[in-house]
């Protein structure tokens, strides 16, 4: 389903409601515009904390009771118990998503990301929706699966924003005026916006890399305003996170509040490098594009495999999650018993039993560790910190690293589409890093870099190579890990990695795109589209249905019941005989409104102003849309009445002319924020339309153009060869 443009719908009703607001109302939709904002972020903030809260005492006391079996060499026991656990959390995680939210299951991002572009997939950002989004991502993290909770933090922010904007849930909104003036599409989207940035905030506590994920990989379009609330909404989520942090810092809050805002710290580690590191760098990132075009083309075939298995029904779908965690448990277990200890250099630091650290024993005698399970027998979020650890050159020994490599490469693959909130980021942050610090290992004569920074330039390399951010990555690297100093070798991974992935397949997120059907346009047209101008794109199309000014109102029905059109031109007849004039476009929604208030007159006329105000309000018709099975039944003697069109109709459609190219007014439409482009003859002759056609977002994808163009094919074939 589309959403309205993000272009405002300059009908009567609108320029007669915007003259007469006063000063005090304007700044009042301001002043309520910056208080949803403040209070997205202060709610993502808080729900946030309380998932983190959640994950860190949930998985602590399980891998601490796991430890305790070990300790005493009860093994069977020890994993029947981290077993049974994680099973019965991803349980509660899949089932929740298979029976109640099936969109919570997922990321989200795709689907936030498609919304932004100007597509609404139905049920995404409901109140049980980001119900089962929390308990869900709280019992998959703490069950261990390869996971992380960064995405579906974004889809929690976008669902607080969009129940904030709409008042509440569908069944229970808040009928209050002045949320009514924020229930409206434009509005929506400038929220979700502020929802998505705080989500990615409160995941990795970056607040200006949150804005900029927003701004190079979310938004579609883009406003200074809506810069200013989006900082805003990240701004307030530091700081609730910062006072949670405070607050449980001494353990009121059980395993939770260790550390600080910054997560993977690497800021106790003297970055000096030479030009001759360039040449490791640049390796990290040539392999950090292929491991990610790699990742997204076998990602890619997993699931389409699942969706195979996912459409046979709930059952199918409840088994896979519970196979992969019964997978991922038993190699999380079971493969630390297959390296061997490591005696420990610092007998007052190594081993470490407790609540976290960088040497676990696990089974290894006293005064020796086990440099596998202080990777795979801990928290996702821990196993970053130990990975990413600096000093630490002699930690691991290669084998380790490279199980560690392989497991989450599998892990990583097999996880992600399963009936659970999931995130993206964390699985290719562990994949990255693993790979990262194995090449420190192999490269230790050539390069004085420190192996845990090589670790963090390995996973910035395969999130550049996967996900193809830039900008965004490289600030929430910085913020992540306290250290300016990797600023410059970071960005040179990071345009390496994403020119190498980018050659060989689109991001992880446009396949995802594609593998949901949903229609995302993007800011790049193909190039073959200059060969084609949009008056013979129109020509292929069905004629355009099209209104006079004053029409019955069975010629409305008929023409709403029998095309599935959003959108129709209004006609008048002009000053000179037989020429007939363009008054605007009218919204399928608006005439359903006016078809279940059953607005109709009895003669052909224009009508008053009060006459319109006394049955619509500006506000009403910006709410979304309603389906023409809603409609009340139309009585035979009122199918012959009439309804004046001309206060519902927006007088300032866009319009281009037949020759332009289709590339062009594909840019202009994804840039504007379109929803209908009326297309008009060259030359106007007498009694012609003076719209030959409108085209829609459908009318400008690549894969709906070309099985009607097939010659455009070859000349796509030349262009790539070229």
């Amino acid at each position: 389903m589309m959403s309205e443009s993000c272009r405002i719908n300059e009908n009567d009703l609108f320029k007669q409601d915007w003259r007469s607001r006063s000063r005090g109302q304007v700044m009042q939709y301001i002043i309520l515009k910056w208080l949803l904002a403040f209070l997205v972020g202060l709610l993502t903030g808080v729900i946030a904390t309380l998932i983190n809260l959640a994950v860190e005492n949930i998985s602590g006391y399980k891998l601490l009771t796991v430890v305790g079996y070990i300790q005493q060499e009860r093994y069977l026991m020890g994993f029947l118990y981290f077993l049974g656990t994680n099973f019965l959390l991803t349980f509660i995680a899949s089932i929740l998503c298979v029976c109640f939210a099936p969109t919570a299951a997922g990321p989200g991002i795709p689907e936030i990301k498609a919304y932004l572009n100007g597509v609404d997939t139905p049920n995404m950002y409901g109140a049980t929706v980001l119900f089962v989004k929390i308990i869900g991502s709280i019992g998959a993290v703490s069950a261990g699966l390869d996971l992380g909770k960064e995405g579906p933090l974004v889809h929690i922010g976008s669902c607080i924003a969009s129940l904030l904007g709409q008042g509440g849930p569908d069944n229970h909104r808040i009928k209050w005026k002045w949320v009514r003036y924020f229930n409206n599409d434009r509005d929506r989207r400038d929220l979700i916006t502020c929802g998505a940035s705080s989500g990615v905030c409160a995941a990795f506590r970056a607040p200006v890399g949150g804005v900029l994920f927003s701004l190079e990989e979310v938004a579609s379009w883009w406003r200074s305003a809506l810069l200013w609330r989006t900082f805003c909404s990240t701004a307030v989520v530091v700081v609730v996170l910062r006072a949670f942090i405070e607050l449980c810092h001494e353990g009121k809050c059980g395993l939770f509040g260790e550390g600080g805002l910054i997560m993977f710290d690497v800021s106790n580690v003297a970055v000096s490098y030479n030009v001759m590191d360039i040449v490791p760098v640049a390796i990290i990132g040539i392999i950090g594009g292929v491991l990610g075009s790699l990742y997204n083309y076998l990602l890619h075939k997993i699931l389409r495999v699942y969706n195979l298995i996912n459409q046979k029904g709930k059952i199918y779908k409840l088994l896979l999650s519970l196979s992969v965690s019964i997978f991922t448990s038993a190699c999380q277990y079971g493969l630390p018993f297959l390296v061997k200890c490591t005696p420990c250099d610092d007998l007052s630091m190594c081993p470490t039993n407790g609540k976290s650290g960088n040497y676990k024993q696990f089974n290894c005698p006293n005064g020796h560790y086990n440099d596998l399970a202080t990777l795979l027998l801990t928290t996702n979020d821990d196993a970053v910190r130990n990975i990413f650890s600096t000093n630490t050159p002699h930690e691991y020994q290669p084998f380790s690293i490279l199980i560690f490599f392989t497991l989450y490469c599998i892990l990583g693959l097999i996880t992600f589409g399963i009936a659970v909130p999931s995130g993206l980021f964390l699985p290719i942050i562990l994949i990255g890093s693993g790979y990262g610090r194995l090449l420190g290992i192999i490269m230790r004569p050539y390069t004085n870099i420190d192996h845990g920074l090589l670790a963090v330039l390995g996973a910035a390399s395969l999130m550049a190579g996967s996900m193809r951010m830039t900008v965004s990555l490289c600030v929430i690297f910085l913020e992540l890990t306290n250290n300016l100093l990797l600023l410059p070798i970071t960005m040179i991974v990071l345009l390496i990695a994403k020119t190498v992935g980018d050659s060989f397949n689109p991001s992880v997120y446009e396949m995802i795109l594609h593998l949901k059907g949903l229609p995302f346009m993007d800011a790049d047209p193909e190039p073959w589209m200059r060969n084609l101008s949009v008056g013979e794109l129109i020509d292929v199309k069905s004629s355009v249905v099209s209104f006079r000014g004053i029409e019955k109102v069975s010629n409305i029905v008929d023409a709403l019941k029998n095309t599935t059109h959003n959108g129709f031109p209004v006609m008048d007849d002009g000053d000179e005989v037989e020429i007939v004039k363009l008054h605007g476009v009218i919204l399928r929604a608006h005439l359903i409104k006016v078809l279940k208030k059953k607005w109709f007159l009895k003669e052909k006329r224009r009508t008053e102003e009060w006459e319109v105000r006394e049955k619509f309000s500006w506000v009403e018709l910006a709410e979304r849309e309603e389906n023409i099975e809603d409609v009340i039944g139309v009585t035979k003697e009122e199918m012959e009445m009439f309804v004046d069109l001309h206060p519902l109709t927006n007088t300032t459609p866009f319009t281009v002319l037949e020759s332009m190219s289709v590339a062009k007014a594909r840019i202009l439409f994804r840039q504007v924020g379109l929803r209908h482009m009326l297309v008009v003859p060259k030359y106007q002759a007498s009694g012609v339309s003076p719209v030959i056609g409108i085209l829609t977002r459908q009318d400008l994808l690549a894969y709906n153009i070309l099985p009607v163009f097939p010659h455009l094919e070859n000349s796509k074939g030349r262009e790539k060869s070229n």
